[in-house]
């Protein structure tokens, strides 16, 4: 995990997993939330369900290099709080 990078750790059925916002990793998350702009993304953050909590952590995935469907990680062991947490500094990582 490279920290400089922005890159956070999440456990995901036992394993670490790396999450990361990138660039494209933003557009994405902009695009399925519906979002104009990043005051609007922020707003939408503050309502998340589970679902959606799902498809972020697969889109940061996506930016640290892994890819996992929002159906693959719902089937795994996640805790929800832990995967908050997790895109929350992930957030915070890549805006630093």
């Amino acid at each position: 995990m490279n920290r400089a990078r922005g890159e956070v750790s999440l456990d995901v059925a036992g394993q670490k997993r790396v999450l990361c916002l990138t660039l494209g990793a933003l557009a994405e998350i902009e695009s399925a939330f519906g979002c104009a702009s990043l005051a609007d993304l922020q707003a939408r953050m503050r309502r998340l369900s589970a679902a959606e909590l799902l498809r972020l952590v697969s889109i940061l995935m996506k930016g640290g290099g892994e890819h996992f469907e929002p159906a693959e990680l719902a089937s795994l062991d996640i805790q929800p709080a832990a995967a908050a947490a997790a895109v929350a500094e992930a957030f915070r990582a890549g805006v630093e």
